[in-house]
């Protein structure tokens, strides 16, 4: 059996209609895992499960929309998962929000609320609600989707950069407290990543141009490029790895 077999396995992806966690969903898929689409929008997540079904079968995916602003949104999402495939073996919090571009110093308390709530706090609050079944399975993933925003400072995304090394925190420390119970917990931090999430930094041709010039590979990645690092962590290829963050941007961090 490959060490990438995810044969059985059910995956929970949040901001999955699109971008990376769509990309995500496609590949845990076609390991074999069940997977469960969840973004805002009920007729977007629906749009994947039909795409995913007929790629892989029916009965591959279900979906359910979820605003991750609304603990008790994610708690059906949880729920209905469960009703559905009954387990959940690897999570992927993958949704997050940053409306606010400019030095942190401008930024209005409301903005600055929203990024830390959708960024870290609906991280906790969904990982509380599936953490207690992996413990007790003695098995699970989990994984979030951070950024070198969290390795380094920046003049225009610094609250969402403070967001995602906190994440890289709630990864080490929950990987503490469930390492025991054999619950893995890591992240990924991708680096530009041509997705609508981060058109306002890639759409300025220039600009995009100007960053590839400082970026070994010389390009931004796609969105597939970080799906199979997620396949990797939900799988047993990867499974004496916990607490880490693997950074994935094109060699811009070196």
């Amino acid at each position: 059996m490959s060490q990438f077999d995810l044969a059985g396995k059910v995956a929970v992806i949040t901001g999955s209609s699109r971008g990376i966690g769509h990309a995500s969903a496609i590949e845990l898929a076609a390991h074999g895992a069940k997977v469960v689409i969840s973004s805002r929008k009920q007729d977007a997540c629906d749009a994947v499960v039909a795409e995913i079904d007929a790629r892989f079968g029916e009965g591959t995916a279900i979906a359910v929309a979820a605003n991750i602003s609304d603990k008790a949104g994610l708690q059906n999402l949880v729920d209905r998962t469960r009703a559905a495939f009954g387990r959940i073996d690897v999570l992927v919090c993958n949704a997050a929000s940053n409306p606010y571009y400019g030095p942190q110093e401008g930024i209005a308390d409301d903005q600055f609320r929203k990024i830390l709530d959708n960024n870290i706090v609906s991280n906790h609050w969904l990982i509380s609600m599936v953490a207690p079944e992996m413990r007790e399975r003695g098995d699970g993933s989990i994984i979030i989707i951070s950024s070198i925003g969290g390795l380094r400072g920046s003049p225009v995304i610094g609250a969402y950069c403070i967001s995602k090394a906190a994440d890289m925190q709630l990864a080490r420390n929950l990987a503490v407290e469930y390492g025991p119970h054999n619950v893995r917990v890591n992240c990924i931090a991708p680096g530009l990543i041509k997705t609508d999430f981060a058109r306002a930094l890639w759409e300025d041709e220039a600009a995009a141009a100007k960053r590839n010039q400082t970026t070994p590979l010389r390009r931004i990645g796609e969105p597939h490029e970080i799906a199979g690092a997620v396949v990797f962590l939900a799988a047993p290829a990867s499974s004496f790895m916990t607490g880490q963050t693997i950074v994935i941007d094109g060699g811009v961090t070196i």
